[in-house]
């Protein structure tokens, strides 16, 4: 868990952020208005998240969180299971809970990269954000998206914007006047244009609620 100091900073800079927007952008604004404020929290225990993230890529909620829970149970109720421990387990037992030959391979493949020191997540908070996608994009099955959202959703770093994520490519078709599915060039070129910098991270969490916003959805 952040400190309450970290939380009440990172709350802080969240109002600040939503401020910024709502004086560059005018659709941001309304965005803010109906929403309230931004909820992004930090998150602690980056390993357990990282590992959730691999398993749950291109799963449903659901199917995803039965798959973890069938893994958990593998391990018994002493908590997430470290590294040398899912290193120890034999392919058929991981596949065994749904997890698939190349999740299966993944998993091991950032355990493996915990174990041995080469992945030093205790580095992280002194690491700029294009750093940690570097670092993290190293690990198999671990992508430029799947950091991204490492960033926004688990370490809580404000200026992040996940040009490969679909639902914020819907959002700019819709409602930044984009033909066509937008190329990550022409979402940081509006973003620039609206004075999304440094708060692009609120920015994407406001799009998203924009989605989810049915007087929005006809315009």
């Amino acid at each position: 868990m952040a400190t309450q100091s970290n939380q009440s900073e990172i709350a802080n800079a969240l109002r600040v952020g939503e401020r910024h927007l709502s004086r560059r952008d005018p659709f941001l604004r309304g965005v803010i208005r109906r929403n309230g404020p931004c909820a992004l929290r930090p998150h602690r225990g980056y390993y357990e998240i990282l590992v959730r993230a691999i398993i749950s890529q291109q799963l449903s909620g659901k199917a995803a969180e039965t798959i973890i829970n069938r893994f958990r149970a593998v391990y018994g109720p002493n908590g997430f299971p470290r590294p040398d421990r899912i290193l120890a387990t034999p392919d058929a037992v991981l596949r065994a809970t749904g997890m698939s030959n190349g999740k299966v391979t993944f998993v091991k493949d950032l355990a493996a990269r915990l174990q041995d020191g080469s992945l030093k997540l205790n580095r992280l908070s002194r690491m700029g954000d294009d750093e940690i996608v570097a670092m993290l994009t190293e690990v198999k099955g671990i992508g430029v998206w799947t950091a991204h959202m490492f960033l926004m959703f688990s370490l809580c770093r404000l200026d992040v914007l996940p040009v490969g994520d679909l639902g914020i490519r819907n959002a700019f078709q819709r409602h930044y006047g984009l033909s066509g599915t937008p190329t990550a060039a022409q979402m940081e070129s509006v973003a620039e244009r609206n004075g999304w910098r440094p708060y692009r991270t609120i920015a994407s969490w406001y799009l998203w609620r924009a989605l989810e916003d049915e007087s929005l959805k006809t315009k």
